[in-house]
């Protein structure tokens, strides 16, 4: 069956634009999209930059998964692309795409850094979006954003939290 990703929310454009921005995310997804592929395929084929991209698109909830038994009787899990295409369906005002897409183009380096300044203030126990917004001097709009490119944040109600573990 193929599925299409309708994009409403202007910052889940922060999520296809990182999605496929490397050729190993690119290649794990054409992987993905062709057949079921196990978590040890993508290991033993793109290494850990390849499962890394895997929890990304988990997180983004841009593959599903299954559990398949193995010819000595384990079970692993096997991954395969939820959609096939996308369609964006949204608007903004100006300021809010600007912070949309300066996420979605950050470096590495600057995004780990605020990424990390947003775990050292949430703690494991996580904080109302709102509070952490006008601790951190972001706009909702940059909150939601670099939440979105993070596999270790997550938005849970109107909470930023860390992801659960057996999710990284």
């Amino acid at each position: 069956m193929k599925r299409i990703k309708v994009i409403n929310e202007p910052t889940d454009l922060v999520t296809m634009l990182r999605a496929l921005d490397t050729p190993v995310k690119r290649d794990v997804f054409n992987a993905v999209a062709n057949e079921w592929i196990t978590l040890a395929s993508i290991q033993d084929k793109f290494g850990k930059e390849g499962v890394a991209a895997l929890a990304f698109f988990e997180k983004m909830k841009l593959v599903e998964s299954m559990w398949q038994t193995t010819e000595d009787n384990r079970q692993e899990k096997a991954f395969h692309s939820y959609y096939m295409s996308f369609h964006i369906n949204t608007s903004c005002p100006v300021q809010e795409i600007s912070e949309i897409l300066s996420v979605a183009v950050m470096t590495d380096k600057d995004f780990n850094k605020m990424e990390k300044s947003i775990i050292d203030l949430i703690g494991e126990q996580g904080m109302f979006a709102g509070d952490v917004s006008e601790q951190k001097e972001l706009s909702i709009t940059m909150l939601k954003s670099l939440v979105k490119r993070s596999i270790l944040l997550d938005y849970r109600g109107h909470r930023v939290e860390l992801t659960k573990k057996e999710e990284r």
